[in-house]
């Protein structure tokens, strides 16, 4: 669980990283934006079956603003702060049952819910990096290490 807990310490940290870059870029980049806004809005589909909710009409994929997304952020942040708060350990292995968008129903546990997500959104974030240094722009270090430091 304490594995779990620093993993989206790290999230939010490497989130807010990232989100304090692109509001620093004068011209938005329109590519780069789409993947944070996924990896926000994802964020808040899983928060949403984790609480046992309808998530299969959230958008995954949005064309929204930076502004847009520091929202989504510090909205992401409040409810996984809280999830974890109520989280005892014994839910970990307790399986979500959740249509995803395309209409399909999956189960899987909350371990591994939490997991998923942790490193999608790290994926994600890589290949914003990447655009940025495409773009002759110095990436973000966003390194578990360096978080750690």
């Amino acid at each position: 669980m304490k594995t779990i807990q620093k993993m989206y310490e790290h999230l939010n940290w490497a989130n807010q990283r990232i989100l304090e870059i692109l509001q620093s870029i004068e011209e938005e980049n329109q590519e780069v934006s789409r993947l944070f806004s996924h990896i926000l809005f994802s964020e808040k589909v899983w928060i949403t079956r984790l609480r046992g909710l309808e998530s299969s009409e959230l958008p995954i994929w949005s064309e929204v603003d930076i502004e847009f997304c520091a929202k989504l952020v510090m909205q992401n942040e409040e409810s996984l702060t809280t999830f974890f708060t109520n989280l005892a350990h014994t839910d970990m292995d307790k399986i979500i049952t959740y249509t995803n968008s395309k209409g399909i129903k999956f189960k899987n546990s909350v371990r591994d819910i939490l997991i998923h997500v942790a490193l999608h959104g790290q994926y994600h974030r890589g290949q914003i990096n990447s655009r940025l240094r495409a773009n002759g722009m110095e990436p973000v270090n966003i390194d578990f290490i360096t978080f750690m430091r």
